[in-house]
């Protein structure tokens, strides 16, 4: 990444209580990353740091827009990122220990030495996470899908053969079942 130091906090600088920082995320920060899933990225979010005594509340708001494509026929969508996350960060003496034994994903332990917390994985995988699971298009004015109607029917076509094939090759089985 070429500005890495763009997603570090320097928290022990900073003084108790809530800290915000805006980060604008584009296709060069998610390529860099290795996201396929979507392109033309424009990722907002906002990171609201409240800092205590011995941990830290993270909580991540996601906005923003992306192109993925449709699950069923592949047509290219824009879709709306947007969700919350939040993230408790505890200063520990043995983070790699207690990271290992955590079970819960919103609990994260780092060193009491450190000053400095990256912020660029959580970024990427928390607007990952904001990406619907299910990309479909939408339905028209009349109530039909937007689908692109060529993959739709070949689609189709080939549901119809794969049905066929199925029957056929368990038609010769029948016959021993009768014996």
């Amino acid at each position: 990444m070429a500005n890495k130091r763009a997603f570090e906090i320097a928290f022990v600088g900073l003084k108790p209580g809530v800290h915000e920082f805006n980060y604008e995320l584009d296709d060069k920060f998610f390529i860099e990353k290795g996201a396929e899933d979507f392109a033309n990225a424009k990722a907002d979010v906002k990171l609201s740091l409240e800092k205590n005594t011995g941990f830290m509340l993270l909580k991540f708001e996601v906005g923003g827009k992306a192109d993925v494509s449709c699950d069923r026929c592949g047509n290219s969508l824009t879709m709306d990122l947007w969700d919350e996350f939040k993230l408790v960060v505890k200063l520990v003496d043995n983070p790699d220990e207690m990271n290992l034994n955590e079970e819960d994903p919103d609990v994260f332990y780092i060193s009491r030495t450190e000053s400095h917390l990256e912020v660029s994985d959580w970024l990427y995988e928390f607007v990952l996470l904001s990406v619907p699971t299910q990309k479909m298009c939408g339905e028209d004015e009349r109530g039909g899908s937007k689908c692109n109607k060529e993959v739709l029917e070949k689609l189709r076509q080939m549901e119809v053969k794969e049905e066929h094939n199925a029957n056929t090759l368990w038609k010769g089985l029948d016959k021993f079942k009768e014996n």
